[in-house]
């Protein structure tokens, strides 16, 4: 598994250790957020004797390769990336460095030494300009708004070409705004927390009127292992005079993977003030550039084929992350 010490890494991780599966987990630690959080999730899984670490970048063309060399993966999870929307803009080269390139020696990897399937993380954001609601995988995804959301097409893509050409069985999930314990610093839920509490007002763009399709990090983990555990196969219905975009007559499969119950930013920072006991102060802002308006999942085909439903409310949710912050970080004095 690649990011392992990431948000959705370290959480998939735990879930297939304690199913009893053996994991190598592969992440490069590095500091585009707080390499203390990654570490102490890291500590977290070295406690389970089935679970190893390597410490190299999927960018490394030969640690990647020598790592394939040297193990023999029965399935793959990839899950590491340069995360972050809005830094993209900042740093593309980073973006097609890691996501891109580093893509690219994990599907090599995952061809000469024939894995059973290769599961990799896609975004809700390839839908772009798109506004038909819910969002579904059969349209189509050609309008990204950022170059992160273009890195993440470009891997589905990618990864149909090798499910074509060597039919190797890959599967791509696009992920709805995933929240929870141990989430990432630069996401709204771990900032909105964090600045409540201290008294710091925080921003909230599009005066807080976007909806988002929040998403629990137990339920991503839930789409993420029964999919991996269903190889994808080539569609017999499948036909190249109406190309359907969610399959093909290769093994190739993408998915939605969220919460289907979209909800505006303001309900969630009302839902997060009412279970931390303080009220926000806001700085109401524009739409920043490369945001998309609303984002809803349509999970009909997920549902179907590996029978995924999301148990968790949002009031649950933003609990557990609460919980979580104020047991690791300490309540304000």
């Amino acid at each position: 598994m690649t990011g392992a010490a990431g948000f959705i890494g370290f959480h998939t991780a735990k879930a297939l250790l304690e199913r009893g599966d053996e994991v190598l987990g592969i992440d490069n630690l590095n500091a585009y957020y707080d390499p203390k959080l990654k570490a102490a999730r890291l500590a977290i899984l070295e406690r389970d004797p089935k679970f190893r670490f390597a410490k190299l970048d999927i960018a490394d063309r030969s640690a990647v390769q020598d790592v394939f060399d040297r193990q023999k993966f029965d399935r793959v999870v990839h899950l590491a990336a340069q995360a972050g929307v809005r830094h993209s803009m900042l740093d593309p080269h980073l973006y097609v460095q890691s996501n891109i390139t580093g893509f690219l020696h994990v599907l090599e990897g995952c061809r000469l030494q024939g894995v059973q399937h290769l599961v990799y993380a896609s975004t809700s954001s390839v839908y772009g300009a798109n506004t038909r609601m819910p969002f579904s995988e059969k349209q189509n995804v050609d309008h990204p708004l950022t170059l992160y959301a273009a890195t993440k097409k470009a891997n589905e893509s990618m990864a149909h070409s090798y499910s074509s050409l060597y039919g190797l069985p890959t599967t791509g999930l696009r992920f709805f705004t995933v929240y929870g314990p141990w989430g990432r610093p630069d996401m709204a839920l771990f900032l909105f927390t964090r600045n409540i509490l201290a008294g710091i007002p925080i921003d909230v763009f599009n005066e807080g009127h976007h909806r988002r399709d929040f998403t629990y990090i137990d339920d991503i983990v839930q789409g993420v292992l029964g999919v991996l555990d269903r190889a994808a196969t080539p569609d017999p219905g499948w036909h190249s005079a109406e190309p359907d975009p969610d399959s093909s007559y290769a093994p190739y499969r993408i998915y939605n993977l969220g919460n289907q119950t979209p909800v505006t930013l303001l309900r969630y920072i009302e839902v997060l003030e009412k279970r931390l006991g303080r009220k926000a102060q806001k700085n109401l802002k524009p739409m920043q550039p490369g945001d998309v308006r609303d984002t809803w999942a349509d999970l009909s085909s997920l549902t179907r084929d590996v029978g995924y439903r999301p148990r968790t409310e949002l009031e649950e949710g933003v609990g557990r992350f609460v919980d979580w912050y104020l047991a690791y970080y300490g309540a304000p004095a």
